[in-house]
């Protein structure tokens, strides 16, 4: 019998079927009609059940297409993409003219940078994370306090740290110089009429101030315009393809039952490696499916690496339930989307989670460090040590992690069967 527990567990949407199919005759069948490419020479099968059952479900073959995002009525518009992939790479939506999104999130870098902590106009407190396979996440940045990732592209332009610019001013650039594909995409501008220079609820006394004097329904049309902004750039990021890797290759050689080719693809100690990430190494528990993550939250008992005690997810949970450009807020368009009511069901459940960050996906990992939700670790053998003796935590509660008890060797596959998930150029 198949431990489909251990692979499936708590599943978000887009792992679902993948889960589903552990029941059915075809997988069945599947496993009884493997022919002899499958076999080693001494005619016994290299992988048991449970491992090629967990292979097929880490294959980029079993990642579906990405659901619709009802908050998002452009999310899937070609024309909304083309003008968000613009707004993305565009630095005057900064206070210094200098930063854009693409100053973080590099797309030769896997839409990240490789800092140990991002920098905008000034560094942050975290290290940037790859864009790469977030449309599938519900949850968006290190601490989920973003549901969607048209809201999570606002946040970083007000942050004093990133962007540094405001509500007002990002208004009038959209207005001075993409009105017209503005308007292409969500129809005629908003009347916001004269409007400061410089005002949000957020930042300085100044600007927030600056922001009181308007009337209503010139934040009202200001926010509209704002929230779209946002929305374009997630129709671009839903575009950005998650890579195929050399496991995706070894992972399609043993689905067609040869091994023959499987093993030129990956070494023996890659082999091993894998064996190891599916049992012993206990990686599936949180990096599971074809995007190896399932996006939930963890305290794993990091160093803290400043004075100040970062607590992660907890707090985050607060702010989105207050946060205006939620799902569930008034700019939503699809306030009562049934992926809205599943998303505050988690967040009610997470709240308690001080110290705990989202599981990264790894894949293309070894070609993005360094490590963790602060850039502590330099190399993928530090990570790898922290699970194999992992540290109490320095506050919250790890609940997660047990010694493993690994070899220097067994470490040593682990690395290198991760390294098979490097992007191919």
């Amino acid at each position: 019998m198949l431990e489909i527990n251990r692979y499936c567990g708590t599943v978000h949407r887009w792992t679902q079927s993948v889960c589903d199919l552990a029941t059915t005759a075809a997988f069945g069948a599947f496993l009884f009609l493997l022919g002899p490419h499958a076999v080693s020479a001494d005619g016994t099968l290299p992988w048991s059940t449970e491992e090629l059952y967990g292979i097929r479900t880490l294959s980029i073959a079993d990642l579906r297409p990405l659901s619709p995002d009802e908050t998002n009525r452009v999310a899937d518009d070609p024309k909304a993409a083309a003008l968000g992939q613009k707004l993305f790479f565009d630095p005057r939506f900064s206070a210094n003219g200098e930063v854009s999104c693409s100053s973080c999130h590099m797309p030769d870098q896997q839409f990240q940078d490789g800092r140990q902590v991002g920098h905008g106009i000034k560094d942050v407190k975290r290290r940037t994370p790859t864009l790469v396979g977030s449309a599938y996440s519900p949850f968006q940045f290190w601490d989920g306090r973003k549901d969607s990732q048209w809201s999570q592209a606002l946040g970083p332009l007000e942050s004093a740290a990133e962007h540094g610019a405001d509500r007002t001013m990002i208004v009038q650039v959209i207005a001075e110089n993409y009105r017209e594909e503005f308007e292409a995409v969500f129809g005629a501008f908003p009347d916001f009429g004269i409007l400061p220079p410089h005002a949000s609820p957020l930042g300085s006394p100044k600007k927030i101030s600056a922001w009181t004097t308007l009337k209503a329904a010139q934040r009202q049309s200001v926010n509209v315009i704002f929230s779209n902004m946002g929305k374009a750039i997630a129709a671009f990021e839903r575009t950005i393809p998650v890579p195929i890797t050399r496991f995706d290759d070894f992972a399609a050689a043993i689905a067609a039952n040869d091994l023959l080719s499987a093993n030129k693809i990956f070494s023996e100690s890659e082999r091993n490696g894998l064996k190891l990430f599916l049992g012993g190494g206990d990686c599936l528990r949180c990096h599971k499916g074809p995007l190896f993550t399932d996006m939930q939250f963890y305290n794993l008992g990091l160093p803290d690496m400043t004075t100040k005690t970062d607590s992660g997810r907890s707090p985050a949970a607060y702010d989105l339930k207050n946060d205006p450009f939620s799902c569930l807020g008034d700019y939503s368009d699809s306030s009562g989307a049934r992926g809205c009511l599943k998303n505050l069901t988690i967040l009610y459940d997470l709240t308690d989670d001080v110290g705990a960050f989202k599981s990264p996906t790894l894949r293309g990992v070894a070609q993005r460090p360094p490590y963790m939700h602060n850039g502590k670790f330099a190399t993928l053998r530090d990570v790898l040590k922290h699970y194999n003796e992992p540290p109490k935590a320095l506050f919250g509660v790890t609940k997660l992690l047990a010694p493993l008890k690994l070899t220097d060797q067994q470490l040593t596959d682990l690395e290198l069967f991760l390294k098979t998930l490097d992007t191919k150029h």
